[in-house]
């Protein structure tokens, strides 16, 4: 959002250049727009987004959360007897 603001920025060239629809960008600057006027703040992280390394295996691929210390991914060639066998050994 900030290089829209920088000297010789657009939004529609930034919105290009990133990917990112125009209207989702005058949309950021509104809402940024306002939570200055109102004397908030509005906090916005600068993220980087990536393809997967390999598009196959995240088509298929879901990720299993037991508690907060663990965590299985697996994808869609997951072998179910193994999977079974590892969640059961979790669950101990």
């Amino acid at each position: 959002m900030a290089l829209s603001y920088a000297p010789g920025g657009t939004v529609t060239e930034v919105a290009r250049r990133h990917d990112v629809h125009a209207n989702l960008l005058h949309h950021w600057r509104r809402q940024a727009k306002r939570a200055a006027e109102v004397g908030g703040g509005m906090k916005l992280l600068p993220v980087t987004v990536t393809a997967p390394v390999n598009r196959t295996a995240a088509l298929g691929s879901i990720e299993i959360e037991l508690g907060d210390a663990v965590r299985v991914r697996v994808d869609a060639a997951v072998d179910e007897a193994a999977l079974g066998r590892v969640l059961r050994a979790l669950r101990r």
